[in-house]
């Protein structure tokens, strides 16, 4: 009996010092929640073309230029389509909210905890060059994305508490608490590059000088600034596994460059490019004539399922002028929407009414139980709307001047100790002018901009435009120094930890998040927590749902549009599969007839 006891203890203390790997099963795939779509025996996913032809070319544009073939760092511009050269420990499918498959590593072990990942790489993985992919490059990558990577994902890596290299092949990664639920698939997106490269002192600084990958396409020629050509890589290690079946077709890929859009667009027009992603709802409205048969181009849009990104004005509450939630109520009511969409956006878009848009995570109609429970200790901090109402931004005649809104938007501004003296507003205790200065660098927006000063300028607030280049811009941004900006910020079906540097007190104090707002509340944070420590679907929309209705509530930014499809003009002999994916389509699934 003693001696039974004895080894019941030792199992217990072995299996602790393990970190529970004895729960953890080896498997091909880990899904954020739920199980995979995907068998382990699946053949392809099931938006691509299985059958699709190899060969052709597809000529692509880009606007601007490049000047580093680095794109792994803060530093430089990288060009269009380099994300083919590289690839990631696992592969995510596009037609569930986050679910990754098997890629360089070709099983995994998990802690039923999520607080550690083995990856177990495939031995037949290499580089572009021949060289094998070890746990050695892994850690080496690991390491340097850590240090001298992209500031998000720094902060996500350096959630990593452990690393252990457990064979030429295997290496495991253990991970703080906070936040800890989804680390083993953002982990699990790293790109492996070679650890002679990165460990190199020239690897933080951006070049032109190509850094080997383990992707279906390499780099064929550079011209700095204005081309780069891929060549589909026919020795890639990879193109028997079921997520490269119908994917990357095209021997080779070419991106030219140019200054302008209209540029571009003639040059699609004259057949010098194959396929246009269109961005401008007057150029898609009227610039694609498809009634002549002799354009011969064709028009195709397929559906997103993904959330769509908030586009908006962006106040910065950390300006006085707009720490009072009714002034920021005020601008939202001066602003027409549908004056712009009919006018300036031909009716082709929906206005954004959620920071989760066109998706199931959007809070739309009033408040659940389940989400009340959540918010009600923080009564104090959150306006009374997020618990009794619905919400919807306001609407308008059309007419670019809605008297009842302005009326309303001047009773809030008087609430706040604001009065208009000879068409000027004024504070009546401080004397101050109410002017707005808006930060831009993208010429477009003036024409959103225009009509909604004409409408301040009724209110009594003089504002001005300052247009400014990507580096000057990127500057103010970074520190937070403006009043207005327009934003946009993209989400998933599977929102996580990125969310903390949208939205958390710590990003509003922390010069270059994404918290251009200045959000500063502790409902926030716990709902961030709510949703990185989720263990069900249930459990993260609920969380996601009583995040969106907080910040909407709140009108820190004036929501402007979206549209729920993607606008693809291309020629005939370029095809693309039937069903779109979540995210649509994209030049990895097309082929050339």
């Amino acid at each position: 009996m003693r001696q039974l006891l004895l080894f019941l203890l030792l199992a217990l203390v072995f299996s602790i010092a393990m970190g529970d790997r004895l729960s953890a099963e080896e498997q091909h795939a880990i899904a954020m929640h739920g199980d995979p779509k995907y068998a382990a025996s699946f053949l392809h996913f099931g938006y691509v073309n299985p059958e699709a032809p190899v060969g052709g070319t597809l000529h692509l544009s880009a606007i601007g230029s490049f000047d580093s073939l680095n794109p792994f760092l803060l530093k430089g511009v990288s060009p269009r389509g380099i994300g083919d050269v590289y690839q990631s420990l696992l592969s995510r499918s596009r037609d569930e909210p986050f679910t990754l498959y098997a890629n360089i590593a070709q099983s995994i072990d998990v802690a039923t905890d999520r607080s550690w990942i083995v990856f177990h790489i495939d031995p037949g993985a290499r580089f572009s060059n021949g060289q094998e992919i070890t746990a050695e490059d892994v850690l080496a990558s690991f390491e340097a994305l850590r240090d001298e990577g992209r500031p998000n994902v720094q902060s996500y890596y350096r959630k990593v508490r452990k690393t252990e290299i457990l064979g030429t092949h295997t290496i495991r990664f253990e991970f703080e608490e906070e936040g800890r639920y989804e680390m083993p698939l953002i982990i699990g997106l790293m790109s492996v590059l070679p650890k002679s490269t990165v460990t190199n002192s020239d690897f933080n600084k951006s070049s032109l000088s190509p850094i080997p990958g383990s992707g279906p396409y390499l780099i064929e020629k550079v011209e700095a600034g204005r081309r780069i050509v891929y060549r589909r890589d026919d020795n890639f290690w990879g193109w028997h596994l079921p997520q490269y079946q119908g994917r990357f077709n095209f021997e080779r890929i070419i991106y030219d460059y140019f200054r302008d859009d209209d540029v571009a667009l003639e040059a699609f027009k004259s057949r010098n490019i194959d396929a246009r992603f269109e961005q401008s709802a007057a150029k898609w409205a009227n610039a694609y004539d498809t009634s002549d048969p002799g354009t011969g181009f064709q028009k195709a849009a397929p559906k997103l399922q993904i959330p769509a990104p908030m586009l908006a004005f962006v106040f910065n509450t950390r300006q006085e002028k707009f720490s009072d939630l009714r002034v920021r109520q005020a601008l939202t009511l001066a602003f027409d929407f549908e004056w712009v969409n009919a006018n300036i956006l031909y009716g082709l878009y929906q206005r954004t009414e959620s920071f989760f848009e066109n998706s199931p995570l959007a809070a739309k109609g009033p408040i659940t139980g389940a989400e009340r429970d959540l918010l009600s200790p923080f009564k104090t901090e959150l306006p009374d709307t997020v618990f009794n109402d619905a919400f919807h931004l306001p609407q308008t005649d059309g007419s670019g001047r809605s008297r009842e809104n302005l009326r309303r938007a001047q009773e809030l501004l008087s609430e706040t100790g604001y009065k208009i003296d000879a068409g000027i507003l004024r504070h009546e205790k401080t004397d101050k002018t109410f002017t707005i200065e808006f930060l831009v660098n993208n010429s477009e927006y003036i024409k959103l901009i225009a009509p909604f000063q004409r409408n301040l300028e009724t209110l009594g607030i003089r504002s001005t435009v300052r247009q400014v280049d990507t580096a000057s811009y990127q500057n103010r941004a970074t520190n937070y120094d403006f009043d207005m900006i327009i934003n946009s910020w993209g989400q998933s079906l599977s929102p996580g930890n990125e969310q903390a540097f949208y939205w958390s007190r710590d990003a509003a104090a922390t010069p270059g998040t994404r918290n251009y707002p200045g959000i500063r509340l502790a409902s926030v944070d716990m709902l961030i927590e709510k949703i990185t420590t989720a263990t069900t679907r249930n459990a993260l929309v609920t969380a996601t749902r009583a995040l969106d209705r907080v910040l909407l509530n709140g009108y820190y930014v004036i929501p402007l549009y979206f549209t729920d499809r993607q606008w693809l003009a291309h020629w005939p002999d370029i095809k693309l599969p039937r069903a779109p994916s979540f995210w649509g389509t994209s030049p990895d699934l097309w082929w050339h007839e």
